[in-house]
């Protein structure tokens, strides 16, 4: 669900000539359609290669427990390759898990207007196909987590029970933005238990601080589709929520900045350095005043405002990862 929507079409004069088998809700000028091997380019589609929003959402909170988990013991030589890591992962388990997202709603995406055009609905990649890229970017990204420890190693795997239910939580629950953010934070966790090799309460609060970060921006999203999920019986927070929403936007947010401030207090405190748990802490409000600027801006009836909302969630997160940085040099 966090893949990118439709972005404004341009005027007929200014329009450039169409790209074959580019996905409607893909990033206008993306790499993908532009400079990518055509060969290539379904299965790059499929892994959402052309909407890149969706790979910070992995990447920014497996970024906040690596730079935590140095603070509380120390910046490590290893620490360089875990950041790299953590990111090279990201896109491959973001890429293998949009493939069996396409894979598993192939029928629903063909009743959708905004995803009937993917590569699977549209015929440009078979299931057999898809299915073999899908177990191609698992295998990259197993062999990348080999490279940590076996704590991390084992976290990692776990993850993938999470990965293959997603795209069904949509048909049996109302919360599929909760299993979304079940998954997309996990990376806390891996990045965390490969610098420690342990896991302790630090990380799991920062892992639920994620998680209802999720919930706020997943919901806002899900907002841009209302209309066609309850068409076709699709279950969303933006559903249940309905006109509710603005006020479950608020328990969202301020459950996210509960949850990190607790993992901040819990990974700095215990260092004895004041200054830099402020920094850290100022990071973690920092998220909240900006969620709460989007929140007043945002029309949840408009699609082009949840998408603007939506597209900010990078520099939400990256207002911790900034905080955790500075605490480091501190």
């Amino acid at each position: 669900m966090t893949d990118l929507p439709k972005t404004p079409e341009s005027t007929p004069e200014t329009s450039p000539a169409p790209v074959p088998g580019a996905v409607s809700d893909a990033v206008a000028g993306n790499w993908v359609d532009g400079v990518s091997p055509p060969v290539l380019r379904p299965y790059l589609r499929l892994s959402r290669a052309d909407r890149p929003v969706g790979f910070w959402t992995l990447i920014i909170p497996s970024w906040w427990g690596l730079l935590a988990a140095a603070a509380a013991t120390g910046w490590r030589a290893v620490d360089w390759w875990i950041a790299i890591a953590v990111v090279l992962g990201a896109v491959l388990m973001r890429g293998a898990g949009c493939t069996w997202n396409d894979i598993t709603d192939r029928e629903i995406d063909a009743r959708v207007e905004r995803t009937k055009s993917r590569p699977l609905p549209s015929g440009q990649v078979t299931v057999k196909n898809a299915m073999i890229w899908m177990g191609i970017q698992l295998l990259l990204a197993f062999l990348i987590l080999l490279t940590f420890n076996a704590t991390a190693i084992w976290i990692g795997i776990a993850s993938l029970g999470l990965v293959a239910l997603y795209p069904f939580g949509k048909r049996f629950t109302w919360w599929p933005q909760l299993i979304l953010g079940l998954n997309l934070n996990w990376g806390v966790l891996v990045a965390w238990a490969a610098h420690t090799g342990e896991i302790s309460l630090a990380p799991l609060f920062l892992f639920f601080g994620g998680v209802f970060w999720t919930l706020y921006y997943d919901t806002i999203y899900a907002h841009q589709d209302i209309e066609d999920d309850t068409l076709i019986g699709v279950k969303s927070t933006a559903r249940l929520f309905g006109d509710e929403t603005p006020g479950w936007l608020r328990l969202f947010m301020m459950s996210t900045v509960l949850m990190m401030t607790v993992g901040v207090i819990l990974a700095f405190a215990p260092v004895g350095n004041p200054l830099a748990l402020a920094i850290a802490l100022v990071g973690a409000w920092g998220m909240g005043l900006h969620m709460t600027w989007q929140t007043a801006r945002l029309d949840i009836s408009d699609p082009a405002s949840c998408l603007s909302t939506f597209r900010a969630l990078t520099q939400t997160g990256m207002i911790l990862v900034a905080a955790f940085l500075l605490s480091l040099l501190v």
